[in-house]
């Protein structure tokens, strides 16, 4: 709420724009509550009004000098460089102008440009992640992500070596992008984006990539796929493993904050685009429109669930500011068209055995930037869209999921049946990341991991007809990762690793089956289409397990997988005997990787 808001005089919401730096908290703090700050932040005053997103957004101007810039990203990538599990979250937003500084992102980072047009704001330097903190692998550079800039490093490249989770949106990058830091890498995901040069895929060993325009790609390892992106390579399964398609049938982009000129903050809602083909953005801007921030309710992690539903039933959206959200009852969307929008990896984590996101059978609900995390107690199911039995065709108007990343276990102990649950139709799922925990801490000192302690049966189970799927990445649960129940279903690229740790096969059956399928549509399911699919087997516990099939499906013309991917990694720790039902022949110590081209 600001200033006019609450009744104040026009000009009593002015704050500082911070000249040097000081402590980041401290100052944040200062500025919210009005209190002078101290002697080491000269301050210059604002005539506009700047939103309270709390002590862990950092809002920079571009009249601020460089050096202090430089200073307070640094501070805050010195806190998160290796704080793979920390409750810290952090939120960096550039008002359009031009700087020269170098953003390294570490954990739990965003990093957000805030022009209405990518090249509103310009970074003279690199956005960029590394994995120094693991001597170059990547593997676990996991909760992070950049959008909505233009990126300009004076060394004509940039390196953005990632894993899950870190998505790279609606960037313009002069140069070439690389994706890995010399060790082994496991994502990833970019999406409406300009990259001028070279894409240099070096060890990924998988990626997805949709609505952009790249000036080529370099390398290929397990599975590449492209969509609707121009200058992708062409579809070369399986020798390379890439898949190219040209267009994306439907998709809402992302939405995104913005400020212009005049100060006027707003949340900027992209228009529903089908048969896309290349980034939404372009001369003439992106089609949409702009829902002003005065409309929405800026959560903090200290509310509670019936404080972020009240606002919800007064007509307000939702804006979550960084941090942890411990919640012992489910966030409800009984309204059409609400937006919930999370920055900086804002985490709402299920403390009561409930739910934390419920969405009634309604059109155009936007849930997107959000972590949602299991608790000890455990969840029927962690998010819900729509009830079961829900029958609303929503096909003008279509809920998007965008940007969501589920976790069970790891530092703290989660448990939970299912972490999403789509049962309205026509829902539009753009980079989902749901992972049961296979490793906590790397010093190894927070580890809640074990198949008895942090349990989940499943990660995502669609019962909604016309659900469609962009990048999404299932891993580790311990009965069915995916199951597809409604009719129509499409799956653009997916990425699993089957659970670690079954301890016996008599412990890891689905009836009299050997093993529980990473992708499993239901018998009933008559038409649904699944592409580029990479599911890969480490059975680190017992490597005797087998895996009967890794997709299970009906045997009907209408059903249809096209170039599938299965591995039994580190040389064949386990076995998965078949790709599609009886078809394909094992990955397994000797024969590790095996291919599918298309079912039936």
């Amino acid at each position: 709420m600001n200033d006019r808001e609450r009744g104040g005089p026009p000009d009593a919401g002015r704050r500082a724009a911070v000249r040097r730096v000081g402590d980041i908290g401290l100052i944040a703090a200062a500025i919210a509550s009005g209190a002078p700050l101290t002697a080491d932040a000269e301050v210059r005053m604002e005539p506009e009004m700047v939103p309270d997103f709390g002590p862990n957004v950092l809002v920079i101007d571009p009249s601020m000098p460089a050096p202090a810039i430089q200073a307070r990203i640094d501070a805050i990538f010195a806190q998160q460089e290796a704080a793979h599990f920390t409750d810290r979250r952090f939120a960096i937003l550039f008002r359009p102008g031009r700087y020269a500084v170098d953003v390294r992102v570490g954990f739990f980072t965003q990093v957000l440009g805030l022009g209405e047009m990518p090249g509103d704001v310009t970074i003279d330097g690199p956005v960029r992640v590394d994995a120094e903190w693991l001597k170059g692998d990547a593997l676990a550079n996991f909760w992070r992500g950049a959008e909505n800039l233009t990126v300009r490093p004076p060394e004509g490249w940039n390196r953005w070596a990632v894993s899950q989770a870190a998505p790279y949106r609606r960037i313009q990058m002069f140069g070439d992008l690389l994706l890995d830091d010399g060790g082994s890498s496991s994502g990833g995901f970019l999406a409406d984006c300009r990259i001028e040069g070279v894409i240099r895929a070096g060890s990924q060993q998988q990626w997805y990539s949709r609505s952009s325009r790249i000036g080529g790609w370099r390398g290929v390892n397990w599975n590449m796929m492209f969509q609707g992106v121009d200058g992708a390579p062409a579809t070369s399964f399986p020798h390379p493993a890439v898949t190219s398609l040209l267009r994306v049938p439907l998709l809402r982009e992302k939405p995104f904050l913005q400020v212009d000129g005049a100060g006027h903050w707003s949340v900027f809602m992209p228009a529903l685009r089908r048969d896309g083909v290349g980034p939404s953005w372009g001369e003439r801007g992106t089609s949409g429109s702009a829902v002003p921030l005065a409309h929405f309710f800026l959560a903090r992690p200290d509310m509670d669930a019936a404080t972020l539903n009240a606002a919800l039933d007064r007509g307000q959206h939702l804006l979550f500011t960084p941090g942890v959200y411990r919640l012992d009852a489910p966030i409800r969307v009984r309204s059409a068209n609400r937006v919930l929008l999370g920055i900086g990896l804002a985490t709402l984590q299920a403390v009561a055995g409930t739910a934390v996101l419920e969405v009634d059978d309604v059109p155009g609900v936007t849930v997107a930037g959000l972590m949602i995390d299991a608790g000890a107690e455990r969840s029927p199911v962690l998010m819900q869209v729509g009830p079961r039995g829900c029958a609303g065709d929503h096909r003008h108007n279509p809920v998007l999921l965008a940007d969501l990343f589920f976790r069970v276990g790891g530092v703290e102990t989660g448990k939970v049946e299912t972490c999403l649950e789509i049962n309205g139709h026509h829902v539009l799922a753009d980079h989902l990341w749901i992972w049961r925990a296979d490793h906590g801490d790397v010093d190894g000192t927070r580890v809640h991991v074990g198949w008895d302690e942090s349990t989940g049966d499943h990660g995502l189970v669609v019962n909604g007809d016309d659900v469609t799927a962009y990048a999404l990445f299932v891993e580790h649960f311990q009965r069915y990762q995916t199951w597809w129940r409604g009719e129509r279903g499409r799956t653009y690229f997916y990425q699993n690793e089957l659970p670690y740790d079954p301890p016996v096969q008599s412990a890891w059956m689905a009836g009299a089956t050997r093993g529980w399928a990473a992708y499993k549509v239901d018998d009933r399911v008559r038409e649904h289409e699944a592409v580029a699919l990479g599911i890969y087997v480490y059975f680190r516990t017992n490597p005797q397990i087998v895996l009967e099939s890794a997709i299970e499906a009906p045997g009907r013309p209408g059903v249809r997988f096209r170039h599938v991917t299965t591995m039994s990694l580190g040389g064949g720790v386990g076995t998965i005997e078949h790709l599609v039902n009886d078809k394909g022949p094992a990955a397994r110590p000797g024969a590790s990787m095996q291919r599918l081209l298309a079912y039936p």
